[in-house]
Order: C-alpha cells, then structure tokens, then sequence
C-alpha cells in the first residue's frame, strides 16, 4: 500500500487498457446522455462527427474504471475532494482502446486533518492511436502513514 508519504510530484504511471464497443456506448448513452450522437449510428453519420461517439461523461468513466482497478487500489486513497479542468479532446468510437497516464502535479498535507494529505494529479485518457481523447486535474485524498510525524 503506498500512502501520502510516499507520493512524489512528479511521478507518472501509465497503465490499462480498455476495449469501447458500440454496445456499450448505446448503453450508456441511452442511460445518461441520450443525444443521437451516442445512441443512433444513422443519426451521428449525420453529425458533425460523421460516426457514432462516445458520451464525454462515459469516456471519463472508462478512464475512471483503470484508475480504480489499476491505479487506487495500490493506495491508501480517501476519495476525492473534486476535479478540475475535465477536457474531452477527441472524440471516442466503437473499436477504441482507452489507456490511461497520470502525473502527481501537486501535493500538501490537509489543515484541516492531519489524517490525511491531497495529492492533485494530472490525467489524460489515451486512445491507440496515442491521442489525448480525455483530461483532468484529480483531487486526490490519501492517507497519511504517520500523521504525528
């Protein structure tokens, strides 16, 4: 387990891999962000993307299920306190493989709780073809290993 201690700024990882299908964007589109876009293949030729696209909210999702499975699970992660800055750069289609890369940009112990400390992270969504298709600034909240120190 690594806690707030042993975070450094600067440190990046790289990690997933996640396989879109047009099934599941349908899905979640139809859930969530039902716009013709997302859930009408017909329609989205149609669109100013000319395909069927990925919600913006579902490629964050995507991107937020490899940083839990492969990424937070290694940590003593307290949650988050927001994000700032999402972008969605690119649009994702059906086919797409989504990795994900991240950056410690910013870290300092809580005031208000020396329990724990925030750890503000850069990142950015990565399709195969190596473009940025999604990005955010995390808000991170970890554990503290010796909050008395």
């Amino acid at each position: 387990m690594r806690y707030f201690e042993d975070i450094e700024i600067g440190e990046t990882e790289e990690f997933g891999e996640y396989r879109v299908t047009e099934d599941e964007i349908v899905d979640f589109a139809e859930q969530y962000d039902p716009q013709p876009f997302h859930t009408d293949a017909g329609a989205a030729e149609e669109s100013a993307f000319g395909e069927l696209v990925a919600s913006g909210w579902h490629t964050a999702s995507m991107c937020m299920r490899m940083l839990v499975d492969d990424y937070l699970e290694e940590r003593a992660a307290m949650g988050a306190r927001g994000v700032d800055e999402l972008r969605w750069k690119r649009p994702v289609t059906p086919g797409d493989t989504l990795r994900v890369r991240t950056e410690v940009i910013d870290k300092r112990v809580s005031e208000s709780d020396p329990r724990r400390g925030y750890v503000d992270s850069r990142l950015e969504g990565y399709n195969q073809d190596d473009e940025v298709v999604v990005s955010w600034i995390s808000l991170g909240m970890l554990e503290r290993r010796n909050p008395d120190g």
